[in-house]
């Protein structure tokens, strides 16, 4: 058999071809391709995969960590110290950068094995016809020309001609944004037909909800629809997170500044003392060693790590670590509507009989719920309706139980629609009123069935009644009208009057309800159901609108969401008016008007912007519309997340600030896309998200102000030593040590703060705002004034009572470090006291971090091999009384300044 042309050379409209020209295209035959053939075509054509983007090796993983500026300073550091004979100095500044490396990389290799776990897009099976006979094989190892067999509940495993079609329905909302099944037949369509109506064709991922068939492969892989809007997402440019961005700000200054401080140091104290210039670039190292915060990246990125887990205890899986600081950001979350913020469970809300109107409470699949009367002002009644007391209900209910195929389960306790949701609608709304679905299809056995096909617009089944026949039909409202020459009342049939039931049809379609109707006629004895026993003389039994309701909790989310300053924005390929009916349910803000993807094409880029912040609901988009509202909302100086599970959703995740996407019913491409996937399809877990990213973000904050100060305080103190032409009162070696302890110790304990009372009431943080405002800036600048203090004075008073350099640098040492753990109980509450029982002992991280430090100070101080690497002594009693005292009075002194900042803010106010 001759293998045909690759898809890659030579692109064929297959949904146009007849099924026929379409095997003879692919050189096959109904009953498939024989186990050779298959694979030689296997080996031509490679697995039946997506082509996913090519993960980071572990090497580039890790040398990712060591491209930042600062730590590229010290490693330049390491090399000068190693040439000019300081091998233990440069030792231990390798040292501490590797720690900092692997921690970084070690984080985030969990972060992206998280998301491994619920990877699953294509089927993993597939039925198959090999050598003529049904066999089953791993989805990947299909080609084209192999012929499948699908039913009810498979997901199709590669774009198919089909070849075979028995009531055969697909669910494309992943693919197409369609939220209602797609019916699908045989027929050749229009060459132009869009993706959405090319109903002779089965896509990859979609999920049969109706039927089985036949069909014909005749792409895999990356040629798949799937595939095709995959590779859009290589040429979306990926921006950088505000932080990483003030980081990297950050990091340029002050690396300038720390270069041009040491570089003068050198300079005058070889000028100036007359000091060799060897020494002098030593000491220039170690200014440069002892003001770079080289914990900083660690303590960013471990904070963001914990942010992660904490995130993926709660459902929310962060596949990047920015993600969780951008989060804390985000001013519009763009959201698809099916599944995301409703139920994708259809639910009946209302029934129109001939002379009677009714309401259904309940929602989902679940037969809870009650019927009650609606008046003719539109008031409900408060007494529930009893189906004794309402034949025409009754009657109405069993029709749509009748004239169905999809069957209600319970499974652990959870109810399941196997078939249609819109006609597992019509079977729960029956079993709310009592009526047991297995008995009435019993009590009245189905003789024939036409299934729905688009072209006619309705279903019908012939039913055996009392020996009698009964035609039931049921379909779009517009359609069953015409067909209808009357209507069933409670007092008889009566005459239809059209206008009024168009009237009511668009009463319901208004509330964003999808309208069907059903209708009835007796039968003569016939042998089987054609469309012309149906189309005329039918009596209208009555309408039903149906709404895939919102989740309850994403109602909520949305109303937190508004608290919080954050704008949900609804995108989806629905119609308008049923998106503006879940938006107002939903709560959202501007529900005046939908704009819909036509609108959206006939605008300019420009005319997008200005509109974008006067529209909360976008219906009937594609992918292309999607990125163009994320860039515009972007454009406009907006932290955008974009929430979706279809692949159709893929590159405006990937544009999108923070891409969310489902990990249930989301697909590959999506995941792949995005930056955090919801494990439990839930809206509302992304507020919670948002919450653990304000958080994460304010410990950030908090965590870069403890730490500057520590790396203050030893590079004045080295620079003020060299200036005046005394001993250094910290090495550079020392300063390390410090450097080290104090960020995987004290500075560590900031990262498990608990989020303060008001993160949810908060605007969300202007991400052209400085990570360290003026407020900070001085507060880093007076700390690191006080510890200087602290330092030259303890190592002044140990010098003058006689003690050796060493002991005087052991007693700064520790002084340093213990009024960094002072400094530490202050830093919980930027402005407000810590002068408090729970102020001070209230967090068990800090303490836990200050006996850890004190311990490492032990070490340090007392231990031999310690003695001998840093060059300190042990310090007395007398020593640790004075470090003590000199901690107090510096929190006292930092508490004070609180204060002074508190009377202003009251004054202001």
């Amino acid at each position: 058999m001759e293998t045909p042309q690759s898809p890659a050379k030579s692109s064929r409209d297959w949904h146009s071809a007849s099924a026929d020209k379409a095997l003879e295209w692919q050189s096959s035959s109904a009953d498939g391709l024989s186990s050779d053939e298959a694979q030689t075509r296997l080996h031509h054509y490679g697995p039946n995969r997506l082509q996913q983007a090519q993960g980071r090796p572990w090497y580039r993983r890790l040398l990712d960590q060591l491209n930042n500026i600062l730590i590229l300073i010290l490693l330049v550091a390491a090399v000068a110290s190693f040439l000019l004979g300081h091998a233990i100095d440069a030792a231990a500044i390798v040292g501490v950068v590797a720690v900092i490396a692997l921690i970084g990389f070690i984080q985030e290799g969990k972060a992206e094995q998280a998301l491994d776990s619920i990877r699953n897009m294509l089927s993993p099976q597939a039925n198959v016809l090999r050598d003529g006979k049904r066999t089953t094989i791993p989805a990947d190892e299909l080609v084209p020309g192999d012929v499948v067999l699908v039913e009810s509940g498979d997901r199709v495993p590669a774009d198919v001609r089909l070849i075979e079609a028995r009531r055969f329905r697909t669910e494309e909302a992943a693919l197409t944004g369609e939220s209602v099944p797609v019916e699908k037949h045989i027929d050749p369509v229009a060459v132009d037909s869009d993706l959405a109506d090319r109903t002779s064709m089965a896509f990859a991922s979609t999920i049969v909800v109706q039927g089985n068939a036949r069909g014909l492969v005749v792409e895999t892989g990356r040629f798949t629809e799937i595939g095709k809007i995959s590779e859009l997402l290589r040429g979306v440019e990926k921006i950088k997170t505000p932080l990483l961005q003030q980081l990297d700000r950050a990091g340029r200054v002050l690396a300038i500044f720390i270069l041009g401080a040491a570089a003068i140091t050198a300079l005058l104290g070889t000028l100036i003392h007359d000091q060799p210039a060897a020494d002098m670039f030593m000491a220039a190292v170690g200014l440069a060693v002892a003001a770079i915060p080289e914990g900083l990246p660690a303590i960013v990125t471990i904070g963001l790590a914990l942010g992660v887990q904490n995130m993926a205890r709660r459902n929310a899986i962060i596949r990047r670590l920015p993600a969780v600081e951008t989060l804390g950001s985000i001013s519009t979350i763009f959201s698809d509507k099916t599944g995301t913020l409703t139920r994708n469970e259809m639910t009946a809300q209302a029934i129109w009989l001939g002379d009677d109107q009714f309401q259904i409470d309940g929602i989902g699949f679940e037969p809870k719920g009650h019927f009650y009367r609606v008046q003719p002002n539109g008031e409900k009644e408060t007494a529930q309706v009893d189906l004794a007391d309402s034949p025409a209900l009754s009657d109405f209910l069993r029709a749509g139980i009748l004239c169905n195929d999809t069957e209600l389960h319970q499974e652990s306790g959870h109810f399941q629609i196997y078939g249609d949701p819109t006609e597992g609608a019509l079977v729960v709304a029956g079993e709310k009123a009592g009526l047991a679905t297995s008995d009435v299809r019993r009590q009245f056995s189905r003789l024939d069935a036409i299934p729905f096909e688009s072209d006619y617009k309705y279903m019908a089944t012939l039913h055996s009644v009392d020996g009698s026949q009964r035609v039931i039909v049921k379909g779009a409202p517009d359609r069953l009208i015409e067909m209808c020459d009357s209507v069933a009342t409670t007092d008889g049939t009566i005459e239809i009057d059209q206008t009024e039931w168009e009237n009511r049809i668009h009463e319901l379609s208004s509330r964003g309800l999808r309208v069907l109707a059903i209708a009835d006629k007796p039968a003569e004895a016939i042998d089987g159901l054609d469309h012309h026993h149906v189309e005329t003389g039918l009596r209208l039994l009555g309408i039903i609108g149906l709404l895939d309701p919102p989740r309850e909790e994403a109602i909520e989310a949305v109303k937190l969401c508004q608290q919080a300053g954050i704008r949900p924005v609804m995108i989806t390929g629905d119609h308008a008016s049923t998106a503006l009916a879940i938006a107002k349910q939903l709560g959202f803000s501007q529900t005046e008007k939908a704009l819909t993807g036509r609108e959206i094409e006939a605008m300019s880029d420009q005319a997008l912007e200005e509109i974008i912040l006067e529209v909360d609901v976008f219906a009937r988009a594609s992918p292309e519309h999607k990125l163009r509202l994320v860039k515009a909302m972007q454009a406009k100086g907006g932290v955008c997340s974009m929430t979706g599970d279809g692949v159709n959703d893929g590159p405006a995740l990937k544009r999108a600030d923070v891409g969310v996407a489902m990990g249930v019913q989301g697909t590959e491409a999506a995941k792949d896309a995005s930056e955090m996937v919801l494990a439990d399809d839930n809206f509302a877990t992304i507020v919670r998200a948002i919450e653990e990213g304000r958080k994460v973000y304010d410990n950030i904050r908090k965590t870069i102000t403890f730490i500057l100060p520590t790396n203050g305080a030893q590079g004045l103190a080295i620079m003020l030593a060299v200036l005046a032409g005394s001993v250094l009162p910290v090495t550079p070696l020392q300063a390390l040590w410090v450097n080290m302890v104090v960020a995987i110790t004290l500075g560590l304990a900031l990262a498990f703060e608990t989020g303060e009372k008001d993160l949810m009431a908060r605007q969300p943080r202007d991400p052209k705002a400085p990570l360290l405002d003026l407020f900070l800036l001085w507060r880093v600048v007076f700390v690191s004034v006080l510890l200087l203090i602290g330092v030259f004075g303890m190592f002044s008073w140990i010098l003058s009572q006689g003690g050796s350099e060493a002991l005087a640098r052991a007693g700064a040492v520790n002084m340093l470090v213990t009024g960094s753990a002072a400094y530490l109980i202050n830093s919980r509450f930027l402005i407000n006291s810590t002068l408090s029982f729970a102020g001070i002992f209230g967090s068990r991280p800090v303490w836990i971090a200050i006996m850890m430090v004190m311990l490492l100070q032990m070490a340090f101080t007392y231990l031999p091999f310690m003695q001998l690497i840093f060059g300190s002594e042990g310090l007395s009693l007398e020593h640790w009384l004075a470090i003590v005292m000199g901690s107090l009075v510096i929190y006292l002194l930092i508490e004070a300044e609180k204060m002074v900042w508190r009377l202003l803010k009251s004054k202001q106010a």
